[in-house]
């Protein structure tokens, strides 16, 4: 069996939100911005890679702080408060919905050796199931932990979790299970 190199992955956490099921995703936002906290500190304690890839809403620059002031609204600033980049932590944008659309993230990753990506974020049923796509065709091992992702409609949220798990072979359980990979 081949040795496990991870990276953690969270999507679009910084979000402004504003779009029709925003405030509904918003909410699911800073439910799983919890336990993806936990999982960025058990990875910065083990000096594991943890990548942050946002949309960039325009401003093409790969500088949290200026996402985080364009999107500061009612609704994001309570899940980005929970979890933020670090220092140690690697910031990336993206232009569309995949993490390896028009990233260097590919690269990223194979400087990193890394070969098992743990996807966190949202929207589940839209960015997280394009990158998870994206990284099955990679040969990447996938963890997708169903209480880290969410998205604005619980049932389309549940349909892209069975679809990463049974078409892309991604362990979903949530990272509460003790059979978790940290």
């Amino acid at each position: 069996m081949k040795e496990i190199h991870p990276a953690l992955i969270i999507i679009d956490m910084i979000n402004k939100f504003d779009f029709t099921h925003g405030p509904i995703l918003a909410k699911k936002a800073l439910q799983i911005a919890h336990p993806i906290n936990k999982l960025k500190k058990s990875f910065n304690e083990k000096k594991l890679p943890v990548i942050f890839i946002n949309d960039h809403y325009n401003l093409w620059q790969a500088e949290y702080t200026k996402i985080i002031e364009l999107c500061r609204n009612q609704y994001s600033q309570p899940v980005y408060e929970k979890l933020l980049p670090g220092e140690e932590d690697y910031f990336l944008i993206k232009p569309k919905h995949s993490a390896f659309f028009g990233t260097g993230i590919n690269t990223l990753l194979h400087q990193l050796k890394v070969n098992t990506l743990v996807l966190t974020g949202i929207a589940g049923n839209i960015c997280v199931l394009f990158t998870a796509n994206d990284a099955y065709m990679r040969e990447f091992q996938l963890y997708a932990p169903e209480n880290c992702i969410a998205s604005a409609d619980d049932l389309d949220n549940k349909y892209a979790l069975t679809m990463m798990q049974k078409v892309l072979k991604a362990n979903i359980h949530p990272t509460t299970d003790k059979n978790y990979i940290m």
